[in-house]
C-alpha cells in the first residue's frame, strides 16, 4: 500500500563526507524577501534563504527566508555577519588541504556582495533569474584561496519584498547554523535598517578553538579506548546492497536519482510525538528501528537465512559537547558527524509486540555509542595510529540523516512570512559537482515540514543509477512506512511501555526483569 506522496527526479546529492571518495562540494545557498525603499547602486541588502532540496544546507539543501524591510539595510547589516566570529573563510596556500580561521573583521564584506535588479519580474522570468544567479555565485565560490560566500541580493522596487541568496561553502555550514544565521541577519538587518550598529550575541567556542580541541581529544586515552567498540562494529562484512558495489567513475552525482515520499500529518505526529513519549525513545531511535526492520525484512525476503542487522553511516549535527567549558550553542561551521552504527532489532516474529520489543534493542545498541559516535571520526580522521586500524574496515552503504523540523516554504506575505522559508527555494541546485563520486548504495535524508495543516515527514531517497532500480528503492521506502506505522499503531500507544536499562541508570536491571516489573504493574 502507497504512503505519502512521491515523486522521482535525478537527485541533489548529498554533501562530500569526511574520510569518504568524495570531495568537499561547492556550496550552498539561501535567501529572503525584504525592501520597500529602493538602495542606492552597490549598497547591500539584506534577507536570507538556502541550498539544496528543501533541506538545511548540511544536505545540499535549499531554504528561503522574508524580510520585511521598511527600508533597505546598508553595508553595516552584512559587516556585521561576516566579523561575528563565523568560520567564513579558509584557504590552503600548498597541499595538503588545510583549513585557515582569521580573526574577526579579516574578511571585507562589500566585495561579497551582488545586487540585482529584478523589479517588475514574477513567476518563471523570476524563477529563471534567481536560478542563473546562484549558478553564477556559486561558480565565485572559491575555498582554495578563501572564498566561502557569496550574497545576491534580488532587488525587487521600493514596494516589493525583496530576496537574498546565500551561497555559502559546505566546509563553513551545516543545517544548525542557518538556526543561528537567520536571526542574527534579521537582527543586523534591523539595526542597520534603523541607522544603529548591530549587537550580535556572543560565541561561545569558535570553530577554530573546536577544531583545535578535536585534534587534542583525538589522542585522550578515553577517546583511543573507544577503538575496539568501532572494530566491532565494523566487524562484519555487509553483502551487496545493489547489483553491483559503487563504482567512483560511473557512480556520481550526476548519475544519481532520487526518489521523495511525505507523510500525511496525523501519521507524522505519531511518529514524531506519541511514539517516542510512549517508548522513551528520540525521534532518529524510532526511525533507526523502523530502518533497520525494513532493510533486514526486506533482505530476508530476497536472499532468505536469518539476516537481522545493518551497518548503517548515521549523520549527525556532531555538536558534542564533550567537555564543560566547551559552547557551540552560537556557533556556526560545518560541524557533521559520520559514524557507522551496527543495528540490530532481532527476529521479532514470536514477540507479543514485535516493534516495541525492536525499538528497545536498537535504542540500547545507539545509547551504547560516547558522545553520539563523536569519538569515530577523531580516531579515524585525527590520530594516524587508529586511522590505520579503521581504514580498511567495511563501509556502510547506507546513510541515513534526520535533520530537523523547519517551516514549509510559504508565499502568503505580511509579517508573519518575514524572515521565512521562501518558496523560490525548490529553483535552486545544491552546487555540486556532476562528477562527483557518491559515498553509499543508498542515501535517506529525512525532515519534518511544520505547515498550516501540520507537520508533514519527508523522506528522499537518492541512490546510483544501475546500481539500484527506483521500484527496489521505492518497495523499501514504502517498508519504511510501514515499519514506522507499526511502531504508532500499539494498542497501548498512551501508556509508557519502552523503558531499557539505560533510562535507569541508578539501579541495574535486565531488560527482562524492566520488562516483567512492567507487566506486573500493567495488571495490578
Amino acid at each position: 500500500m502507497s504512503s505519502g506522496t512521491a515523486r522521482s527526479r535525478r537527485s541533489r546529492p548529498s554533501p562530500a563526507r569526511p574520510g569518504r571518495r568524495a570531495a568537499p562540494r561547492p556550496g550552498t545557498a539561501a535567501s529572503a524577501r525584504s525592501g520597500r525603499r529602493r538602495s542606492s547602486p552597490g549598497s547591500a541588502n539584506g534577507a536570507a534563504r538556502s541550498t539544496g532540496s528543501a533541506r538545511p544546507c548540511c544536505c545540499g539543501s535549499r531554504q528561503t527566508w522574508g524580510s520585511p524591510a521598511s527600508r533597505t539595510p546598508s553595508r553595516p547589516c552584512w559587516t556585521t555577519m561576516m566579523c561575528s566570529g563565523c568560520a567564513w573563510y579558509g584557504r590552503r596556500p600548498t597541499p595538503p588541504w588545510a583549513m585557515e580561521v582569521p580573526g574577526p573583521g579579516a574578511v571585507p564584506a562589500a566585495p561579497r556582495v551582488t545586487r540585482v535588479e529584478v523589479a517588475g519580474l514574477d513567476g518563471d522570468a523570476l524563477s529563471e533569474r534567481v536560478t542563473a544567479e546562484s549558478a553564477h555565485a556559486l561558480d565565485r565560490l572559491a575555498p582554495a584561496t578563501g572564498g566561502m560566500v557569496e550574497a545576491v541580493w534580488f532587488d525587487a522596487g521600493p514596494d516589493r519584498p525583496g530576496r537574498l541568496l546565500l551561497a555559502l561553502h559546505h566546509l563553513v555550514v551545516d543545517g544548525v547554523s542557518w538556526r543561528i544565521l537567520v536571526p542574527d541577519l534579521t537582527a543586523a538587518w534591523q539595526a542597520a535598517a534603523a541607522g544603529r550598529t548591530a549587537r550580535l550575541e556572543p560565541v561561545g567556542t569558535s570553530f577554530r578553538t573546536w577544531a583545535e580541541r578535536l585534534a587534542e581529544e583525538a589522542h585522550s586515552p578515553g577517546r583511543i579506548a573507544e577503538l575496539e567498540l568501532w572494530e566491532r562494529m565494523t566487524a562484519a562484512p555487509e553483502r551487496t546492497l545493489g547489483r553491483r558495489p559503487l563504482d567512483p567513475v560511473r557512480d556520481t552525482a550526476g548519475s544519481a536519482r532520487s526518489l521523495t515520499l511525505t507523510m500525511d500529518p496525523e501519521r507524522t505526529t505519531a511518529v514524531l510525538a506519541e511514539v517516542p513519549a510512549a517508548l522513551n525513545a528520540s525521534v532518529n531511535e524510532v526511525m533507526l528501528t523502523a530502518l533497520a526492520l525494513a532493510v533486514t525484512g526486506r533482505r530476508r525476503k530476497r536472499e532468505g537465512g536469518d539476516h537481522t542487522a545493518v551497518l548503517i553511516d548515521l549523520e549527525g549535527h556532531g555538536r558534542e559537547e564533550f567537555a564543560p567549558d566547551i559552547d557551540l550553542s552560537r556557533t556556526v561551521g560545518w560541524f557533521t558527524s559520520l559514524y557507522p552504527v551496527r543495528l540490530d532489532p532481532g527476529r521479532t516474529d514470536q514477540e507479543p509486540a514485535p516493534a516495541t520489543a525492536a525499538l528497545k534493542r536498537v535504542k540500547e545498541q545507539l545509547r551504547a555509542l560516547p558522545d553520539n559516535g563523536l569519538g569515530y571520526g577523531l580516531l579515524r580522521h585525527l590520530n594516524p595510529h587508529t586511522a590505520e586500524a579503521l581504514r580498511t574496515r567495511p563501509v556502510p552503504q547506507i546513510s541515513f540523516n534526520y535533520l530537523g523540523r523547519f517551516a514549509a516554504p510559504s508565499d502568503s506575505g505580511g509579517a508573519d512570512a518575514e524572515w521565512t522559508a521562501d518558496p523560490l527555494t525548490d529553483v535552486l541546485g545544491a552546487g555540486a559537482d556532476p562528477a562527483l563520486p557518491l559515498a553509499h548504495c543508498l542515501e535517506i535524508n529525512v525532515l519534518t515540514q511544520d505547515g498550516v495543516d501540520g507537520p508533514r515527514l519527508a523522506a528522499t531517497w537518492s541512490w546510483p543509477d544501475g546500481v539500484l532500480s527506483e521500484p527496489e528503492v521505492r518497495d523499501l521506502a514504502e517498508d519504511w512506512f510501514t515499519a514506522l506505522d507499526a511502531l504508532s499503531d500499539r494498542p497501548d500507544r498512551s501508556m509508557s511501555s519502552g523503558w531499557t536499562p539505560s533510562d535507569l541508570p541508578l539501579v541495574s536491571l535486565s531488560q527482562a526483569e524492566i520488562d516483567l516489573l512492567e507487566s506486573e504493574w500493567r495488571n495490578s
